[in-house]
């Protein structure tokens, strides 16, 4: 049961204990009774498990929860802040990155504040943001973060030269955990510019780095290549379920023209996120 006077909290999933937060999280956390701790972060922990699930309502509700209870550290603002952020909120999600470099006397989010102030249309103090001294000190992939979306934003006014140079010190350096990522935005500014032999060729290379499937690189080089996807129709985690009844199949009469299409697969052309 909620305490008296506090709003009713979401449901924790059973299973759930908070333990599956990394150190450092549950450093700031013990600034907080061993009870209150154990409870927020168990809420960070649903709010990660609920934007993987493309839940941002239910994602929400929980780190607004854990905002109410430990509004002053640094990783449940952040995490209110990247669901502001995954659900378009961009002046929500800056205030609350801006808070927790506040708590936290850390830039490391500087590349999403960076897009924020690129979402709210506010393009120039985007690229002033980039440009302040904390930006010299972020990590190597945190700077590639950056990079790659100073892109954007040099693409947005139209800067679709300095957008490009602005990637090649990542795209043609060491492959790097973020490099499909580099592939993907350098192919994006290329095509943008009207180079499409050589943004086919970076969206084929961002296609093999992209393991984790970050990116819809491969839709987009189906896409250049003008290759549509077929839907069969068939349901693989419907398994043996699915299977077509051999002998119905002999008896049954045969598909009308006007019944065919249903039958059929629809074509459509992949087309970008």
């Amino acid at each position: 049961m909620p305490t008296k006077g506090r709003l009713p909290e979401p449901a924790i999933e059973e299973g759930v204990t908070g333990k599956e937060l990394d150190r450092e999280v549950w450093t700031q956390l013990r600034t907080l009774s061993k009870e209150n701790a154990e409870g927020v972060a168990q809420h960070l922990v649903m709010v990660a498990i609920r934007l993987a699930e493309d839940d941002v309502d239910g994602a929400m509700a929980h780190a607004e929860t854990a905002v109410r209870r430990a509004g002053r550290v640094p990783a449940a603002r952040e995490a209110l802040g990247m669901v502001a952020y995954r659900a378009g909120d961009f002046a929500r999600a800056l205030a609350e990155f801006r808070t927790v470099r506040r708590l936290s006397g850390s830039s490391h989010l500087l590349p999403l504040m960076v897009d924020s102030e690129r979402g709210l249309g506010r393009h120039e103090r985007a690229l002033e943001l980039a440009a302040s001294p904390e930006a010299a000190h972020l990590s190597a992939a945190d700077q590639a973060e950056l990079a790659i979306v100073v892109a954007g934003v040099r693409s947005d006014l139209g800067q679709l030269d300095a957008a490009v140079l602005g990637l090649e010190r990542l795209v043609f350096g060491p492959v790097r955990p973020w490099s499909g990522r580099a592939y993907y935005a350098y192919a994006d500014a290329l095509l943008a510019r009207g180079d499409e032999t050589q943004a086919r060729k970076w969206f084929a290379m961002a296609a093999t780095a992209d393991t984790d499937l970050e990116t819809d690189a491969a839709e987009r080089l189906d896409d250049l290549d003008g290759v549509t996807i077929i839907d069969s129709g068939w349901d693989e985690d419907a398994g043996e379920d699915a299977d077509w009844d051999r002998d119905a199949e002999d008896e049954a009469p045969p598909i009308g023209d006007q019944d065919r299409g249903r039958q059929d697969g629809e074509t459509h052309p992949a087309t970008e996120d």
